[in-house]
This record gives C-alpha cells, structure tokens and sequence, in this order.
C-alpha cells in the first residue's frame, strides 16, 4: 500500500460532535493510597522496594488520587472531556490476585464511577495497566497459563459491580511492553530477563487471559463495548540493508502483530510459527480470538530498527532519522500515527478504534507567573490531532483521541523525574496547576478543531 505523504502543515478540521475527548491514566501511577483499605502487593511494589526506580521514588503516595480524585474529575469536567480511561487496581479489588475479594477496594470504584458519570464524562475502564498482584507473580504470573482463570475471575467480578454504569471495558493496556520490558529485559516489574523465550510466554498468556475475560464479561453484560489497548508502532528499517529490513519484519511481528492478530485474527505471524510451537496448544487461537467492539491503540511514535546480534530477536533500535525529540529520548513523528491509522483500514477492515493514548514527557518549569508554558507539548498534541483529522478525512474510523496524561505522575521505573500530564502535580504539596498543554486541549474540544 501507498500512503499519502505527510502534509507540511495539515489542515484545519471538524471533528465530528460525538467525537470523544478526554484523557487516560493508570491506577498505579496516580492513586497512591499503597497500603490503604485493603490493597495488595503488586509487581511495582516489588520492584521499587528491590531499589529498581531511577530516581529512587515511590508511588506510595504518587499523586494521591485515590483521596483526591473528585479535585482530579472537576479539571476534566472544565476542560470539556466527554471520556476517561481509568484502570481498575487489580490488588485493590483482590488482594491476592484470586481468592477473597476486597469490598472496601470496589466501594472506591463504585464512588469514582459516580463521580465520574456525575461530571457528564464516558467512565472507561481497562482491567489491566501492569500492576499484577504479586501472589499471582510468585506462581508464575504471565509466564503461565495458570494465570487465564484469576484474570477471568477478576473481570467477571469486576464487571459485575460496575457494568450497570460502566459500558467500556478494555482488558490489557500495553501487552507488548509487559511482555518484552517486564520479562524480555527487565527494565520493567517485574524485572525478568528471560529473552525471547519468556516474552513470547508472557504475549501468549496475556492472550489467553484477555479471551477468557472478555468471554466472562460479554455473558454479564452482553451489551457492553469491549475492547483492548495495545501500543501500536510502525516499524522501519533504518534504511535499505536487507538485514534491518528483514529485522524490522520480525520486529513488527513481536511488538504489533502478536498481540493484534491474536484476537482480531486468531493468528500467530508466520515469522514466529516455529518459536511459538510449544507455547501455543490445540485450542488457544480459538479461545484468543474475539470481536472487538472498540480497540484502543495507544501511539507515541515509530520504530527504526535494525539488525543487531545479542538482542532479543537480534534487533534494535536504528537511527531514527528525526530532528524532534521529547524528554524520554522518543523521536517524535506525528505523521507516522497518521500511517498507522490508514494501515490499519487497509490491513483489518476499519473496525472502530480510538487513539487511547498519545502524549509526551517533557522538562517542563514553572514560570515566575507560577504556570507552565509547556508549548513543545502543545506542539506535540496539536501536531499529533491534526494527523487524526487528516486520517478521517480519509475515512479511517477513529472515534475519540485521549491524551496521555491528564496529570503528572509515577512514569514506572523512572519514578517521579518524567512529567506527561497536561497538569502538573508539585510532589510536595499534590498542588494541581493546569499547564498551556491543558488550556489549549480544553479549547480545541470546545471548538472541535484544530
């Protein structure tokens, strides 16, 4: 397929009046209340507590949301959002991953549900954003298949408490990076390096877990929109050499298509067939795949690999060919998320997707005037909006953009020292000052252009 090249400066465009407009976060990053009404031990604890985080911070307090999350829901309410994606706390709701369920963890979903729902906004639920209970982890966690009927369990009952008001449910957020950062590398929790072995473990039994648990949600709710969040990321060779080319082919299949063609298709990519034989038994395509209602892709920008011996796949990252940069050290690329949405109609028919996640971390300082002119930001998210406009000119079926994040929070293992929200929180005091990046969002909603 040939896509369209970049505009050098998109148009303006309407967005369509029931296109959604919010934010997402992640119950670690942002709750805090670690040892508060019941909650577990999850795979961060852990992790932090082994002396893994960057910059030797917690999310023990994190941006306390969990005791101030009616401040949190009247900023989105003023800038206009219509949707929220929010995660549900795994070990809040059942400590031990299975078992005993904590009554005191669903009666604060219960009342951010309400809250939520109060303010006018789309309460969005993902059962999964990484914080697996540690009991589950030391039987095995992801890298097992015991692991499908505690995940299903926590969505039935999860589900069962909050669907009467909740209509979307997405099951995993990311199962690349838990796969390949959590157990490939371990720069993640929980810190394994098993290599290609146990990253195609832990894609494979995500899979698993997620068909069961939208399985047990669909017999509770038969009505309710489900879906998944996977990070999408186009994958490039560096240039020409047909080693990079064919390194970014097996790069792609790992990170894009295991996940992706797992329950859309049923399918393991054919470059992976022989590596998945023993992980893959009679039955589990069948049982992976489901019809999505809505899927969410989170995007930050591409991939350029290239062939490189050591690494897991012996692929890695090539020179990205990019002049724009965020604090993460990620290029930035806005129109390659126009090249993944157009890929995707041509590739899996058009199916409805919204982009669930897309932001940037940067430096960002407080001014003399005690606000924060975070105009990179700006430029990221303005720059990153305009491509969805142009893919739906295109008649891409992309029905909501959601920015990451809606506050600054614990970004995993570099704790504390990277800021993505379009809202800081000063650590110290948990003050919330709304940044340019937030004025600017709220007025493209109210204008439905940008």
């Amino acid at each position: 397929m040939t896509l369209a090249k970049p505009e050098a400066q998109a148009a303006a465009r309407q967005f369509p009046k029931d296109f959604f407009w919010g934010a997402s976060t992640a119950a670690y990053q942002i709750e805090g209340a670690y040892d508060t009404d019941g909650r577990g031990m999850t795979i961060w604890d852990k992790f932090t507590a082994d002396g893994k985080i960057m910059d030797g911070s917690s999310a023990k307090v994190a941006c306390d949301h969990y005791h101030r999350y009616p401040e949190d829901i009247a900023l989105m309410k003023a800038a206009g959002f219509n949707a929220y994606r929010f995660s549900l706390a795994w070990p809040r709701i059942i400590p031990a991953g299975t078992g005993a369920v904590n009554p005191k963890g669903l009666d604060f979903y219960d009342r951010l549900v309400d809250k939520i729902l109060e303010a006018g906004i789309r309460p969005m639920a993902c059962l999964y954003h990484w914080d697996l209970p540690q009991p589950l982890e030391d039987k095995g966690g992801w890298q097992g298949r015991e692991i499908v009927g505690p995940f299903a369990e926590y969505a039935a009952i999860a589900s069962k408490r909050l669907g009467d008001r909740v209509k979307d449910w997405f099951m995993l957020n990311e199962p690349n990076v838990v796969a390949i950062i959590g157990y490939g590398i371990g720069e993640h929790a929980p810190g394994y390096k098993l290599g290609e072995d146990g990253i195609l473990k832990a894609l494979h039994h995500q899979n698993l877990a997620q068909g069961a648990a939208l399985r047990a949600i669909r017999a509770e709710y038969p009505k309710a929109n489900l879906g998944t969040v996977i990070n999408l990321q186009p994958c490039r060779s560096q240039d020409d050499d047909p080693k990079n080319k064919a390194a970014a082919i097996r790069w792609d299949a790992v990170w894009n298509r295991v996940p992706l063609d797992g329950v859309l298709r049923g399918a393991i990519p054919d470059v992976l067939a022989e590596k998945m034989a023993a992980i893959v038994k009679p039955g589990d395509l069948e049982a992976i795949k489901f019809p999505l209602d809505l899927l969410g892709i989170n995007y930050y920008s591409r991939m350029t690999m290239k062939h490189e011996e050591g690494h897991p796949f012996d692929v890695f990252w090539g020179d990205a060919h990019c002049d724009r940069w965020t604090a993460m050290a990620w290029p930035v690329q806005p129109d390659g998320l126009y090249d993944l949405l157009r890929e995707f109609k041509e590739l899996y028919g058009n199916p409805p997707v919204f982009i669930a996640e897309n932001g940037a971390a940067y430096d960002d300082v407080v001014s003399p005037d005690g606000q924060v002119h975070d105009s990179e930001r700006v430029a990221f998210i303005r720059d990153h909006v305009a491509e969805v406009g142009r893919a739906l000119g295109d008649g891409c079926n992309v029905k909501g953009y959601l920015v990451w994040s809606l506050l600054d929070n614990f970004e995993w293992a570099y704790g504390l020292s990277k800021r993505f929200g379009i809202v800081r929180v000063d650590y110290d005091t948990l003050k919330r000052t709304p940044k340019d990046s937030y004025k600017w969002f709220a007025e493209v909603i109210r204008t439905g252009r940008v």
